[in-house]
């Protein structure tokens, strides 16, 4: 339910376990798990696959996040797509829930509103400043886009750098150090480049290897973040900038449940800023608020810089504008986000604790330093629940609260107006008249932050009320956050609905580390296509006797 935690536990199972849902199953006895499940696919009692999109069916995606989203989107609705052969003349009503990407061709139910100005970049540039951001694949959408309020193109005067992530693994248990090395080189290149005035970098370890449920990875990954701080702290003081250090959400300090299963979701606790302005001659000296949020941190690095920031930028600066003795020697600041390093005091379940990190030990005890909210309300989304990398990045960036999409689809549906909304009534109508199927397509979770169940409902019920005969749902299935098998537990939910307003059957249940790539491995992307368009899967055989419409 809206206001939950993505990292709750999952509730009490379906008593009677759907089709599909024994089929997923069935999958984890063969040793299969959620994240990459191979695609599950409903077939008739022949073998034939159901509810496979036909020449004018209706399509709504309706994940929320978008990065991720793009690229089986252009495989559905680019007739000249390239990167693997698609089915031609589908010509699809496709809707997605917001927008993925302005230059997708589909309908947006909820567009964005106006554009975020102002942001910490643009600023920055305006003022003249070369900023370089530098990050690995796995983050670079967070570094650009998100960071950037949502913009996809760089400002005049923003330079991205993006280092490969490790490729070709469906996990990085076993390559926990990433590419760190590599982005801490390009970093350490970038303060030698003496006309590089603002570096924003990030280390993706903790965040991406906090996802799995590998102790020693978790440990590696702490530790390689730690020992790479260490090397950009000392290049830093030896070039006089600023350094400001700072994460975008908490992952493994909250890594085991009360009962000891693996929480491999994101958590609602605070994250670290410090502050070691080794422009001035005593950098621990600064003054610094010991609370704040994360859109104090772009008023912040303003203020630090001498740069004025624009009204639209109500978040507080935690330093002083008189915070240190001195004259700064000169305005360059590294800006490093610790990706999904998270701060708590107790030790059980804290892999950031049980890791050795002398370097973030020694920076956090000597300079001056301050706790984050980086959850819930203080990054736009609803009260209790816990952040992620999107909502992360974009207030870090923004430098004030930015409702997030999520809110506005709550809303809508609480007060109506999801049913009477014009992009879904639009798909829904050209499906009746037209007597095509509407297909549902998208993650399958009590609360992800690509979305919830909640949303796929409320998707349900409407095209009940629109009279829809043949309603086929594509889910998406991933643990993150989630206790082990849980993506059985939300298919039968799903079939449970379906049973329930006797609309919608269950067609497709895959992993989603095939559909929700976004680094352009479009072998992943291909084989989430195929499942989805051609049915290429496990088949599942079904008869009359198992219920669901369409």
């Amino acid at each position: 339910m809206p206001g939950e935690s993505m990292n709750a536990k999952p509730p009490p199972a379906f008593p009677v376990p759907s089709l599909m849902g024994r089929a997923v199953r069935d999958a984890y006895r063969k040793g299969q798990e959620d994240e990459a499940l191979e695609p599950i696919v409903l077939a008739d009692a022949e073998g034939n696959p159901l509810g496979r999109p036909e020449e004018g069916d209706a399509i709504v995606f309706y994940d929320i996040r978008g990065e991720r989203e793009v690229e089986l989107t252009r495989s559905l609705t680019d007739e000249n797509f390239p990167h693997f052969p698609v089915k031609k003349g589908l010509s699809l009503h496709f809707v997605t829930m917001i927008e993925y990407s302005p230059q997708l061709r589909v309908k947006v139910a909820f567009p964005p509103n106006e554009r975020l100005s102002g942001t910490l970049t643009e600023v920055l540039t305006r003022a003249g400043c070369k900023v370089v951001k530098i990050s690995e694949s796995e983050k670079a959408v967070h570094v650009g886009f998100f960071f950037n309020g949502r913009r996809e193109e760089p400002f005049p005067g923003e330079h991205r750098i993006v280092v490969p992530s490790p490729p070709g693994d469906v996990s990085y248990a076993r390559r926990p150090e990433m590419s760190a090395q590599d982005v801490c080189r390009e970093i350490l290149s970038a303060l030698d480049d003496e006309t590089a005035d603002v570096i924003v970098a990030n280390l993706a370890n903790v965040d991406v290897v906090g996802h799995l449920e590998s102790r020693e990875a978790v440990l590696t990954a702490v530790e390689t973040v730690d020992f790479v701080l260490g090397r950009i702290a000392e290049a830093a003081e030896r070039k006089r900038a600023a350094l400001v250090v700072t994460a975008d959400h908490g992952t493994v300090e909250d890594w085991l449940y009360d009962d000891g299963s693996i929480n491999t979701g994101h958590t609602r606790n605070r994250v670290p800023f410090l502050v070691a302005d080794f422009r001035f001659p005593r950098p621990e000296s600064v003054r610094l608020a010991p609370e704040g949020e994360l859109a104090d941190a772009a008023p912040t690095a303003l203020t630090m810089l001498g740069i004025r920031r624009p009204a639209e930028m109500n978040g507080r600066s935690l330093v002083d504008t008189v915070s240190n003795d001195g004259t700064p020697r000169r305005s360059r600041l590294l800006f490093l986000v610790l990706d999904g390093w998270g701060m708590r005091e107790e030790i059980r379940g804290n892999m950031i604790a049980q890791a050795r990190t002398p370097n973030f030990d020694r920076l956090w005890s000597r300079y001056p330093r301050a706790l984050l909210q980086a959850a819930g309300e203080a990054v736009g989304m609803p009260a209790g629940t816990v952040g992620n990398s999107e909502a992360g990045h974009l207030h870090l960036g923004a430098g004030r609260r930015v409702p997030l999409d999520r809110v506005r689809i709550d809303r809508s549906i609480e007060d109506g107006s999801f049913a009477s909304n014009a992009a879904f009534r639009e798909a829904t109508d050209a499906a009746r008249r037209r007597g095509r199927a509407l297909h549902l397509m998208g993650i399958v979770s009590h609360y992800s932050s690509h979305g919830t169940l909640e949303h796929l409902f409320a998707l349900l019920r409407l095209a009940r009320d629109s009279g829809l005969e043949r309603v086929f749902i594509h889910g998406f299935i991933g643990r993150r956050g989630e206790i082990p098998e849980s993506g059985a537990v939300y298919v039968d939910k799903v079939e449970e609905e379906c049973l329930r307003l006797g609309c919608g059957r269950v067609v497709t249940v895959m992993g989603r580390f095939w559909p929700l790539d976004r680094e352009e491995n479009w072998d992943r992307v291909r084989k989430a296509y195929e499942a989805i368009v051609f049915g290429r899967g496990t088949l599942v055989r079904s008869s009359k006797e198992d219920g669901g419409s369409g």
